[in-house]
């Protein structure tokens, strides 16, 4: 009988695939752990909320900074504001 000197079979070098995999993973974490997206912006610069859960969208008071629905909102000199008396406090 002829004994092998190596105790196993030979190393070989590491494919292709397992590179592949591990940039795979890596760009999977990349997404999952960046920063959530901006919120959406008016062209006035004034930030909005995208939407309610019926779809509406949510408008800020430029008084107080209280968020509501746009349709219950009143807009002025393309501004929203909750109440009346928050419109007339600030135009003046």
């Amino acid at each position: 009988m002829v004994s092998a000197g190596a105790s196993g079979p030979p190393r070989r070098a590491p494919s292709m695939t397992k590179y592949l995999l591990v940039a795979l993973v890596g760009l999977i974490f990349y997404f999952l752990l960046r920063s959530p997206p901006a919120r959406p912006t008016r062209s006035d610069g004034v930030r909005t909320r995208a939407a309610t859960s019926s779809g509406e969208e949510m408008v800020e008071c430029e008084q107080c900074g209280v968020h509501l629905p746009r349709s219950e909102s009143l807009m002025s000199r393309g501004a929203f504001y909750c109440s009346e008396e928050h419109r007339l406090l600030h135009q003046r």
